[in-house]
């Protein structure tokens, strides 16, 4: 095993359930804090080779993991108030009404239920003159 596969081994078995736990105290959200503790290891199994392994490997965790948590809850804040906006736009208009005072919608449906009979249309079956 190299030495960065090593550090990150070693900063797992003693670094995870710290990570872990400031990142629960932060969001009050285990899920989201195990996710981003996975991301940040991930990232220092990348990272770590290729600029080498940090004085403070626990530190350089939390710091990312945190980061990355800050900016979830942000993403997140952000997508519900474009939500809430989106949601405030999409409010339908009052019917508008003709002067008559009936509502467009119910004066459709009144002509959509009537029948010619009805009407009194000559010729017609139930009309007036035949």
């Amino acid at each position: 095993m190299d030495d960065v596969s090593a550090a990150v081994t070693e900063a797992f078995r003693d670094e995870w359930g710290q990570v872990v736990a400031t990142l629960i105290g932060l969001t009050g959200d285990w899920d989201l804090a195990e996710e981003c503790a996975q991301d940040a290891f991930a990232l220092a199994v990348q990272r770590w080779p290729r600029d080498g392994v940090p004085l403070r490997p626990g530190a350089w965790l939390t710091t990312t993991a945190r980061n990355r948590a800050i900016d979830r809850l942000r993403r997140e804040a952000v997508g519900a108030a474009k939500l809430r906006e989106v949601a405030l736009l999409a409010v339908p208009e009052a019917p508008t009404q003709d002067a008559s005072g009936v509502p467009d919608d119910r004066l459709r449906l009144m002509f959509t239920c009537t029948t010619f009979g009805d009407l009194g249309v000559g010729g017609l079956p139930g009309g007036g003159s035949g």
